[in-house]
């Protein structure tokens, strides 16, 4: 989905008819400052989203950001410094805010996670579990937090899972039909040592280690020759991760950066002096 298109619908469903509290103050305009404001350490993401979200409502509206997508952001810094309508700016501010805060959390959790594996030559991905017409920003504020992209959708990559290989009969089946569609590279979910064993037989490009303890995963990896790639996956958690990447794995897939990650605190204070 187009950016204005999703700041659009988002509008419409914070203010389906009019801002009745705003409306009723009786004030045509009211011109000031204001300031965006961390109430807490985070990485910042979201810098377009939110500009554009407050140039919707005035386009007259100016900003002065002291912080990028990527950069740290402590506890009562400015982030960006703005002028304009406060009529405009408090019916624009909660949608702004939650786009912000949202992907900046986002952001922080992922950084946490990297933070956890740097030391190796391990990546941390993200999955598909974004939130519905979300997923290029959350993605995006992945990659700010320092993360790696995963597949986008179902088009952009195979990716052979669990219920794939039922439908198929077995991991061998479901390999040799899709190898007499396509030349493309295959991902495989394996669950067990067995499952390993048949994916790498079948020589494909990557094996997913999917609900591992780390027992097994060490045993797999002593199993998977070095020219496939190895991802694991479930229950990935950041006091997990670093002793995961250590068994040596090429990547480490987290969900939770996307669906879980808590929201990153910040304000919009209006009457900013300066």
């Amino acid at each position: 989905m187009e950016l204005l298109e999703l700041i659009k619908l988002s509008y419409l469903e914070d203010i389906p008819n009019k801002d009745i509290t705003t409306t009723n103050l009786n004030i045509e305009e009211k011109i000031g400052k204001a300031q965006l404001v961390a109430k807490e350490d985070f990485i910042f993401s979201g810098k377009e989203i939110f500009t554009e979200c407050l140039k919707y409502m005035d386009s007259n509206i100016q900003l002065k950001w002291y912080f990028d997508d990527g950069d740290l952001v402590y506890k009562d810094q400015t982030i960006t410094a703005l002028q304009g309508d406060f009529i405009q700016l408090i019916q624009a501010e909660r949608v702004a805010l939650n786009f912000a805060s949202h992907l900046s959390g986002i952001a922080t959790m992922a950084h946490c996670f990297v933070k956890e594996v740097e030391h190796t030559k391990c990546k941390i991905l993200d999955t598909r579990k974004t939130t519905p017409l979300l997923r290029d920003l959350e993605k995006q504020a992945v990659a700010h937090g320092g993360g790696t992209n995963h597949r986008r959708d179902l088009s952009d990559a195979i990716m052979l899972k669990e219920n794939h290989i039922r439908m198929a009969g077995d991991i061998v089946k479901a390999v040799n039909n899709i190898r007499r569609n396509t030349s493309q590279p295959i991902e495989v979910e394996t669950t067990n040592l067995t499952e390993i064993k048949e994916a790498c037989a079948l020589d494909i490009q990557t094996i997913m280690l999917d609900n591992m303890d780390n027992q097994t995963m060490a045993q797999a990896i002593k199993i998977i020759p070095p020219h496939i790639e190895t991802e694991a996956s479930g229950n990935m958690s950041v006091d997990r991760v670093k002793s995961v990447a250590e068994l040596g794995v090429n990547y480490i897939s987290v969900g939770s950066m996307t669906h879980s990650a808590p929201v990153a605190d910040m304000s919009l204070l209006f009457n900013y002096k300066g």
